[in-house]
């Protein structure tokens, strides 16, 4: 067993990754996480397959941990360990904590899902202020037609041919405009 470690809810969020659309946290962070060895936590997972389901648990493919490496999210192929990792969805990260039971596994199973609790609530606001995004970009969509309708006048208003307009105001008796009509 690892050393227990101080671990804060930022640490925990920035080992959250989504993989095939789904937030997950990979088995050599959760094994540091709950104070144990990767390799254990692997055994002890394939001892109780039947509790987690695909959607629970997956094994990552050669193309999913070489584009985690490419974008960074980890350093290198050597991090991952010597086999494809494994990724726990919340779910999953939960039973993790009912099959290891030590009480370092639960306390962080707790402080995981709160986090992952938190996303969501995070997620919901955003949508939120989405929503209102999208309103006001209707909206500023809507003037931005009319205002384009507008300009459009107007220039059609400027290049108008002039053609000659009949003076306006009195007109004396000797005009020569008044003579030719």
């Amino acid at each position: 067993m690892t050393a227990p470690q101080i671990i804060n809810e930022e640490n925990i969020f920035e080992k959250i990754y989504v993989i095939r659309n789904i937030k997950v946290m990979l088995d050599r962070d959760l094994a540091e996480i709950y104070g144990v060895k990767a390799i254990r936590l692997r055994e002890q997972v394939k001892r109780n397959a039947a509790r987690f389901p695909k959607h629970f648990m997956f094994q990552l493919s050669e193309d999913e941990a070489d584009l985690m490496v490419s974008q960074n999210a980890i350093p290198s192929r050597k991090h991952l360990g010597g086999a494809m990792p494994y990724a726990f969805s919340e779910h999953g990260i939960l039973m993790l904590a009912n099959i290891l039971k030590s009480d370092q596994a639960i306390l962080m199973s707790i402080k995981i899902i709160e986090v992952f609790i938190k996303i969501r609530e995070m997620i919901l606001n955003n949508k939120d202020l989405l929503l209102k995004l999208e309103r006001l970009e209707t909206i500023l969509t809507d003037h931005d037609d009319q205002i384009q309708k507008l300009f459009g006048l107007l220039k059609h208003l400027i290049t108008e041919k002039q053609e000659p307009r009949e003076p306006m105001g009195y007109k004396l008796s000797g005009d020569k405009d008044r003579n030719q009509t």
